[in-house]
């Protein structure tokens, strides 16, 4: 099957199918036709299940098939996006997982057969479709505990296992990993695959689609599409590719830099454009089949098809569009080492030496040690960053020590840092001497990590068994020079080891070389034992000749430890380390585990200590020991192992700079503090809270906004607001006379039915209650009578809705229309990423004779919610909100009024011009030329309108300067503008660089 695939997509681009859901969703079905005969009396309500339909509705289902087969689709999907264990729970179908993937296989593989036995030359395949769960393995469902996952790594993969059971079962020809918006849970699930193919015998050909959530060009956990790439690489696919989230224009980048970079086919099935006002796709199979055209022109695609919002009108143009272009020609694999956090880590040729962070490892830093002992991984974390800002292109994590429980330690400090981005954003090294504390680390990392280590002191069956594991976790492996006759010492034994052990893994465990990194032993000099003395140099010959007998693989290694025999004293252990950095380099050394921040530069140690950290180094005379020792006593010892805080410039500016920055960077090692010296300041605690808490949340919300921060940022922002809040929180009550505990609203928030996607909700909770209101959070698949329940039994100020997919939209509209049934009075909010001031202008407000306001994101809930609960701002906010409103819903209307011409009327419409006749002007040159104009030459170009729009000052320039109401103030503005500009143009603040041409 694979090998018919690979000769198909060598020759044309090959189509996939359109959205069964948007299909499904034009057909209207009610509750009851969902539901069918066998589910008549559910437990649930499964309307929008679609999965379930494969059980109830098969005819429907087949239907669609048809109608995608039918459009031009070489590729159709199975009914089974959501049908695995965690999703179909939420619908209480947890128990049906085989039966409705391997009728769901059934289904599509006879229609796929019926069109063979029609089109004999033109193949038909069906992909087992295979859909991300609502479970995510790199980020916690609660804010309050980071460390906390939904589900286990083992647990994941047992639910991807049934699927696939099922799905290989009922005859599907390809699996589909898709819409994976999370990698750690991605490598779960290929882990299940490549887990049924070795149970079973047998292989199919696996597609994978990750997608990019927004402007950031980022997944949802974080990571780039470099690191997602690097991260599964390991898989043997038939093809990678995006899908989902975005529109074919917002898709154009990401699918560009896949295609540079993935040496497999590549995939792109987008959605039709983005969501409208109302939660609809409206682009045209036309404008989306003319995008993807121009993609495939571009030598970008070798499968193409649709998603959210396609229908097979679309799959026909987009097939018709790419017939006649021929696919992407696949690159050459780099065989280049590369690694990943949320962001790539790749060793070139030109690369500098790769420093790994040591001060994460418990035996290479009594703190670290300690503060894991006593659990205080907030300041383990710390430890981590700091290394991390100091240089470090890698972390070194190591539990070993006997009053720690390793695996447990090891997982949950892991799963904090996928937490912190700015440590995330490196890979991670997993050092351990325990197998199963390595496992339990490689369970998680979404990032392509590296094993550290394994070796053949078991011997080979031992050492084979685990180097397979690790491969199919997608990790890269150390290997130490260590075999059953124990640890080589001499630069024959350890090039012999290392030779052998590569073979191993290249020939029998299908290791890339550029996985491999060999760590030679450097062990420690200067003990004054004699066999001890060449240590380094056989070290630094062994690198040399290992680099030349196993091409492809890297050298590795612990730095301090040459240097162990004089801990204590600083100075000659960093002159140790940096002297012998810079000798093993030279021999081809790429990487070693050093406390970064701590390396001394070679030709900046002092010249006679130099001379004797290398006469013990390079062993270059008998005496040398003993005149290091003697030397050393000399130098004045350095206190303490730990290098001492840095101030930062940061914590030197005023307190409520200081605490918007903790909030933007999320750094919660000084909030407490920061937070007792603003409330001595400001006097009141809300103060506090509504100040620079606020001021620093709504930074982070603009800067989410504007895709400079991603989801884990937002998150971890939004602890340190809660820590502050925390410690307020007893003066609050302080004030409260008698009624401390009563808070200034209570609001009820829920993601609506058929919704599961809660984590937009869960920070509006978190912003909420550190403004001191009562925050009811039902979850997420509330029904409506849940909601409204609730709102009643808890005397609720205001409900709040959430939702992330289209359906969800009319759910919100059904909780209006049941609140005025009812005769309920209280405000009624609108959030979520397809909800839009103007479909709740348009489909939800007029439901509702009382408020419903759209609140775009967590920094607009508090005001939002301030307004509709102060008596005296509640008239003037409910009016505006109102007038809003009816302005939309008239745009709206007047735009539905519009009349259409058709089509063919457009083309006769279309401008004439006589081409032969049209006078068209050269251009005075082809190609770019660079203009470098000074800032003086550029001001008086300045269109000052839309600087005074962007201050809400509505006018145009220079007539609001003297505008009756504004322009006082305009004035006063445009004269701080002009002094700020003088200083830039002064002080040459900006340099001005342009290309043009024709």
């Amino acid at each position: 099957m694979r090998e018919q695939l690979e000769q198909l997509l060598a020759q044309r681009i090959l189509v996939l199918d359109g959205a069964m859901g948007t299909v499904i969703h034009a057909h209207k079905l009610s509750e009851g036709d969902v539901r069918g005969e066998r589910f008549a009396n559910h437990s649930c309500e499964l309307k929008n299940c679609t999965d379930v339909l494969v059980l109830t509705q098969p005819k429907l289902v087949a239907e669609i098939h048809r109608s995608f087969l039918d459009a031009g689709a070489d590729i159709i999907e199975t009914d089974t996006f959501n049908a695995t264990r965690f999703g179909l729970a939420d619908f209480g179908l947890a128990d049906l997982v085989y039966e409705i993937n391997v009728t769901a296989a059934r289904l599509a593989r006879q229609e796929a057969d019926r069109f063979n036995q029609l089109t004999p030359n033109k193949p038909r395949f069906v992909a087992g479709s295979m859909g991300p769960t609502s479970v995510c393995l790199s980020m916690s469902p609660k804010a309050e505990d980071p460390g906390y996952r939904a589900a286990t790594f083992d647990q994941m993969v047992e639910n991807y296992l049934e699927q696939v059971r099922g799905l290989v079962d009922g005859g599907v020809d390809i699996l589909l990993a898709e819409t994976a918006f999370d990698t750690l849970s991605l490598k779960a699930c290929l882990f299940a695959i490549e887990e049924y193919f070795h149970q079973h015998s047998i292989r199919l050909p696996v597609i994978v689609s990750g997608t990019i959530v927004g402007k950031d060009g980022r997944t949802l956990s974080g990571q780039t599409i470099e690191a997602f790439w690097i991260s599964i690489s390991h898989f043997d696919m038939l093809s990678v590719g995006l899908n989902c989230s975005l529109g074919p224009e917002q898709m154009r980048p990401h699918i560009e830099t896949l295609a540079r970079i993935a040496p497999v086919p590549v995939s792109c099935y987008p959605n039709a454009g983005l969501p409208n006002e109302m939660g609809e796709f409206d682009e045209s199979p036309e404008q989306m089949a003319g995008v993807l055209r121009d993609f495939a022109s571009r030598g970008w695609l070798n499968l193409v098809g649709g998603c959210c919002g396609t229908t097979p009108e679309h799959v026909r143009q987009i097939a018709a569009a790419v017939a006649d272009v021929p696919p992407r020609s696949i690159p050459a694999r780099q065989r280049v080492s590369a690694y990943a956090g949320l962001e790539p880590l790749v060793i070139r040729p030109d690369s500098n030496f790769i420093m790994i962070g040591e001060r994460t490892n418990v035996a290479g830093s009594r703190r670290f040690a300690r503060l894991i002992r006593e659990e205080n991984y907030e300041e383990a974390l710390s430890v981590a960053r700091q290394q991390v800002e100091n240089g470090a292109n890698m972390i070194d994590v190591s539990m070993d020590e006997p009053l720690i429980d390793a695996v447990q330690a090891m997982t949950r400090f892991l799963n904090l840092v996928a937490t912190e981005p700015e440590i995330a954003r490196v890979p991670i090294m997993i050092d351990s001497s325990d197998w199963s504390v390595l496992e339990a680390g490689l369970k998680c990392t979404q990032g392509k990590s590296v094993v550290n280590s394994i070796s053949l002191k078991e011997g080979e069956e031992a050492f084979l068994q685990r180097a397979c594991r690790i491969r199919r976790y997608g990790a890269a492996v150390v290997v130490m020079a260590f075999d059953e006759e124990g640890q080589a010492t001499t630069a024959d034994r350890k090039v012999a080891v290392c030779q052998r052990a590569y073979r191993l893994l290249t020939q029998q465990a299908g290791f890339p070389p550029e996985d491999i990194i060999f760590d030679p032993n450097i062990l420690a000099v200067g003990t004054g034992i004699d066999e001890h003395a060449n240590y380094a140099v056989e070290f630094i010959e062994a690198v040399r000749r290992i680099k030349q007998e196993c091409p492809g693989a890297k050298t590795s290694g612990g730095v301090s430890n040459v240097s162990f025999a004089f801990r204590g004293n600083n100075v000659v252990r960093e002159a140790m380390n940096a002297a012998f950095l810079y000798h093993a380099i030279a021999a081809g050394l790429d990487m070693g585990i050093v406390n970064a921040g701590q390396l001394a530069v070679y030709d900046e140690i002092d010249p006679v200590l130099r001379e004797y950290v290398e006469d013990v180094l390079l062993n270059r005379r008998p005496d040398a020991t003993e005149r290091l020792v003697r030397y050393a006593e000399t130098i004045k010892q350095q206190a303490g192992e730990e290098e001492e805080e840095r101030v930062e410039a940061w914590r030197q500016q005023p307190v409520e700079k200081r605490l918007q920055h903790a909030l933007v960077k999320g750094i919660a090692d000084y909030v407490e503090e920061d937070t007792q010296e603003a409330l001595a300041k400001l006097g009141e605690p809300l103060a506090v809270i509504q100040g620079p808490l606020m001021d620093g949340m709504n930074v982070v919300g603009r800067l989410f906004g504007d895709g400079k921060m991603f989801l884990p940022q937002v998150v971890k922002s939004a602890r340190v607001m809660k820590r502050s809040v925390a410690y307020l929180t007893p003066f609050m009550e302080k004030q409260a006379d008698g009624s401390a505990t009563r808070p200034r609203g209570r609001i009820v928030l829920a993601t609506v039915k058929g919704d599961v996607h809660d984590i937009g909700k869960n920070i509006v909770a978190i912003v909420l209650r550190c403004n001191n209101f009562e925050v009811i959070d039902l979850g997420v698949m509330v029904p409506c009578e849940s909601i409204l329940q609730t709102a009643i039994d808890k005397k609720a100020d205001l409900v709040g809705l959430s939702g992330l997919i289209t359906p969800s939209l009319e759910e919100m509209a059904h909780v209006a229309q049941e609140m005025e049934q009812r005769g309920m009075t209280i405000p009624l909010l609108i959030g979520g990423a397809t909800t839009s001031a103007k479909h709740t202008a348009v489909k939800i407000a007029p439901h509702y004779s009382h408020p419903v306001v759209y609140v775009p994101d967590a920094s607009k809930a508090v005001p939002v919610v301030e307004s509709l609960l102060d008596v005296e701002r509640k008239a003037a906010f409910v009016a505006a909100n109102v007038k809003a409103q009816e302005r939309d819903r008239e745009q709206f209307a007047e735009r539905q009024k519009r009349r259409l011409v058709s089509y063919a009327e457009a083309r006769r419409r279309r401008f004439q011009t006589d081409w032969q006749s049209a006078r068209i002007d050269r251009p005075a040159f082809l190609g770019t030329r660079p203009v470098s104009p000074s800032l003086e030459e550029l001001v008086p170009f300045i269109d000052w309108t839309p600087f005074f729009l962007a201050w809400e000052l509505r006018g145009r320039y220079p007539a609001i300067l003297s505008d009756p109401k504004l322009g006082d103030e305009a004035r006063r503005l445009f004269d701080d503008a002009q002094r700020l500009l003088e200083w830039i143009v002064r002080e040459k603040l900006l340099a001005a660089r342009g290309v043009y041409g024709f």
